[in-house]
């Protein structure tokens, strides 16, 4: 190493241990002379570009749409409030929509697709309203077939089970003669009650606490709407309607 490379050199290595980047790098040039000393040139390192990261969006997170802002906007319902469905979180497959629909199935007939988390309205001329639903966690606990809509009800009274009593006395035990309607009642605005032979299944089309739940396994056995929804739906049907509650994995696709 020569005198005059060492003084061009050492600044460098002194800064070296402040330095928050690789030191430059030195490279060896030809100049064409007779080779009695090496000249160096200093590369620097190109500082790397920035990478800007997009925004992460969150799971479940969909385009708002005003159609359905206003579909699901809140409101006031024989005295009670029914909050905003926040739509932006909810697949809008899932949401209320007029389809197409060649079931063998007569108009005004109720039929739920489980499998496919959806319940089917029957209209005229192969259309439907489709209504997104929650369906039980365990495929056992549906109730499979055919009844009818044996009663409804405005802002129903719900009624643990005697197992949820027994098994969560603390939480449940005061409500054995039910818990009436209002905006914190399991039921929501509305449940429509099956009936088979003129016998209460104990299976309830209702609303939910829990928009989150729609398109989801969720619920002790019974089908839950959207509030906004089961209160459609119930306008709809009378006591006496034919409903159809397809098995799982024959759905309707």
């Amino acid at each position: 190493m020569n005198r005059r490379f060492f003084l061009l050199s050492a600044p460098l290595f002194l800064a070296g241990c402040t330095f928050r980047h690789p030191l430059p790098k030195m490279v060896p040039i030809d100049t064409g002379e007779p080779v009695t000393t090496t000249t160096y040139v200093i590369r620097r390192h190109k500082a790397k570009p920035k990478v800007t990261q997009k925004k992460k969006v969150s799971y479940g997170e969909y385009p708002l749409n005003e159609k359905y802002a206003s579909m699901y906007a809140a409101t006031t319902d024989n005295g009670f409030p029914v909050n905003a469905v926040d739509t932006r979180r909810i697949n809008p497959e899932y949401l209320r929509q007029e389809v197409a629909f060649h079931m063998p199935y007569k108009p005004g007939t109720i039929v739920v697709d489980p499998t496919n988390f959806f319940c089917y309205f029957v209209l005229s001329e192969g259309r439907a309203m489709r209504y997104g639903v929650g369906v039980a966690r365990s495929a056992a606990a549906d109730f499979q077939g055919e009844a009818t809509i044996g009663r409804k009800a405005v802002w129903p009274t719900w009624h643990p089970t005697a197992s949820m009593m027994q098994k969560q006395p603390q939480r449940y035990g005061h409500l054995s003669d039910g818990m009436k309607g209002g905006p914190g009642n399991p039921l929501g605005a509305r449940a429509l009650y099956l009936y088979r032979g003129g016998t209460d299944t104990l299976f309830r089309l209702h609303g939910t606490v829990e928009p989150w739940s729609i398109g989801k396994r969720v619920s002790s056995g019974c089908i839950r709407f959207l509030n906004q929804d089961i209160i459609d739906l119930y306008s709809r049907v009378p006591v006496g309607t034919r409903a159809v509650v397809l098995p799982h994995k024959i759905g309707l696709g």
